[in-house]
């Protein structure tokens, strides 16, 4: 059985930022996923963790799904503290060190996880409407959401994992698709971990 850590990295702002969103996608990952044959563990951020044992989350999975809203150009900040918190207390267990030796310069930084064989996906929602991420005259001039995600996939990446497909919902707030947009997230997580 293959099994799966769903992380809800949502931060509540109330009137504003219930979580109903994030909190639909993780229930939608968690159904589809069991269908699948998946054990599943979560991580409600805002709830707290253990840090002990989201390690052990860690070793214990082989998939990572983040589901994140987007604040300010990034994850919200008890997110950034959890993987503050969480990944640096995971040296040893999710790297061994940065990679590199000075006695084998072929080993380059970013070398060290110890996590090779798992993978991760991340899965956002933006107030920004799709063409500010694709028009390179628009406001993220191009660059995608692995653009400017980067930073988070270079988290998992150093640890050895491999990426999934990126899942976002766009402009979330002004025109809001949920049922088109869990459709297409059903569909990409069905491709994405029928294997």
């Amino acid at each position: 059985m293959k099994r799966a850590l769903l992380i809800n990295a949502h931060q509540r702002y109330e009137g504003f930022a219930e979580g109903k969103l994030n909190q639909t996608l993780i229930d939608a990952a968690k159904d589809l996923l069991s269908s699948l044959g998946y054990e599943i563990k979560t991580t409600i951020v805002e709830n707290g963790y253990d840090i002990a044992e989201e390690l052990e989350k860690y070793k214990w999975t082989d998939v990572v799904f983040v589901q994140t809203p987007v604040y300010w150009m990034s994850v919200p900040y008890i997110f950034k503290k959890y993987i503050d918190e969480v990944h640096t207390a995971g040296l040893g267990v999710l790297c061994q060190d940065d990679g590199r030796t000075r006695s084998d310069l072929s080993k380059k930084y970013g070398s060290g996880g110890l996590m090779h064989g798992k993978k991760y996906m991340i899965s956002t929602t933006w107030n920004a409407p799709l063409e500010a991420f694709e028009d390179p005259n628009q406001f993220f001039e191009g660059k995608g959401v692995d653009g400017l995600f980067m930073w988070l996939h270079k988290n998992y990446q150093f640890f050895g994992m491999k990426p999934l497909p990126t899942f976002s919902c766009y402009d979330v707030l002004k025109n809001a698709d949920v049922e088109n947009d869990l459709k297409r997230f059903k569909q990409l997580l069905a491709q994405s971990f029928k294997n």
